[in-house]
């Protein structure tokens, strides 16, 4: 590392000579850029703890750079935030006040303990995207996990056969690691150990030898292996988690309104009365308010396509209508 920060020493210092000397030959409106770049440079070697995985990270900084940018472009429930409640005094209806964030609470939103701050039309918090799961982010993470799911399936079903291929290989060349390798021959007088015994009765075989079981074959084996049993837990663990979702969907609720849906409709039930849920306008209907469509055309551009379009509603506040009026009418 010391020859690679003796280089870098040497470049700044030719570029603070040559600074001096054209510095009033650089627009003004240059300087600053050039400013900038000296004081990446600098960035680089300003300690002792400057290593090479440091210098490649400030490399690819613009890559990563690029990637978050595509990632807010196409919608992901990773990088998009899931929406908060104003702070401010305002004049939005809300239905409570959180007891934590000391701030009024808009129908459908809950605190979250691990973000600590409330969330609108929170679903939950999912660890696996390190982030919750709310009003703006919600159909991203039912498209992840929906495509998830069927990528796993076409996977598992397509790599079957190549999976029983890779297990019986296996299982034969452990049969081949046990068996003695060769062909035992016998022979009389001087011949014992030298020429098989069919040669002595004029008959011939020939055997042709077994290939060698080879590192790479059997880490290939083990590689197609691998890759069948993890899609296929994943299919039918995410499977089952996206399932769920596509029913709570379908309900017009989320996972955190289910528990309470249920507790409120068991209440009502010991009052002789029934339950329904404001925000269930109807399978349909809650599938387009949920992807956002309003024309035909919708289910193509917003539903099976990636579209980072807005979901409807601003998350603040919520119409109840009735279950057989159609939003959308598509």
């Amino acid at each position: 590392m010391r020859p690679c920060t003796s280089v870098m020493h040497l470049f700044g210092r030719w570029l603070r000579g040559c600074s001096r000397r054209s510095c009033n030959r650089i627009p003004r409106r240059l300087r600053k850029p050039l400013s900038y770049f000296r004081l990446l440079l600098k960035s680089l070697y300003f300690n002792s703890l400057t290593n090479s995985d440091v210098v490649v990270d400030s490399l690819f900084e613009p890559v990563f750079w690029m990637v978050d940018i595509l990632t807010r472009w196409f919608g992901k429930a990773t990088s998009t935030s899931p929406g908060y409640p104003p702070k401010m005094k305002n004049d939005i209806p809300f239905v409570s006040v959180c007891k934590k964030c000391i701030i009024p609470k808009p129908a459908r939103t809950h605190h979250c303990g691990i973000c600590n701050t409330c969330i609108l039309k929170m679903d939950h918090h999912c660890p696996w995207l390190n982030n919750c799961v709310g009003h703006f982010n919600h159909r991203y993470f039912f498209s992840f996990c929906l495509y998830m799911t069927l990528g796993c399936l076409y996977c598992s079903i397509s790599g079957r056969n190549l999976f029983i291929d890779a297990y019986n290989a296996i299982d034969h060349f452990k049969h081949m690691d046990v068996e003695k390798q060769g062909v035992p021959v016998t022979g009389v007088g001087l011949l014992i150990g030298i020429l098989p015994q069919e040669s002595m009765t004029g008959k011939s075989y020939y055997h042709t030898p077994q290939p060698p079981y080879t590192f790479k074959d059997r880490l290939f084996h083990k590689s197609v292996i691998y890759m069948w049993v993890l899609t296929s837990t994943v299919a039918v663990a995410l499977g089952g988690l996206t399932v769920w979702h596509a029913i709570l969907i379908s309900r017009g609720e989320t996972s955190i309104e289910r528990h309470i849906n249920s507790k409120e409709a068991r209440r009502m039930m010991k009052r002789g009365k029934v339950y329904k849920n404001p925000f269930n306008y109807g399978k349909l209907n809650n599938w387009k308010v949920f992807f956002g469509v309003e024309k035909k055309s919708h289910w193509l551009t917003r539903v099976l396509l990636p579209s980072g379009h807005v979901p409807y509603g601003d998350g603040l506040t919520w119409d109840i209508y009735p279950l057989k009026k159609d939003m959308m009418p598509v």
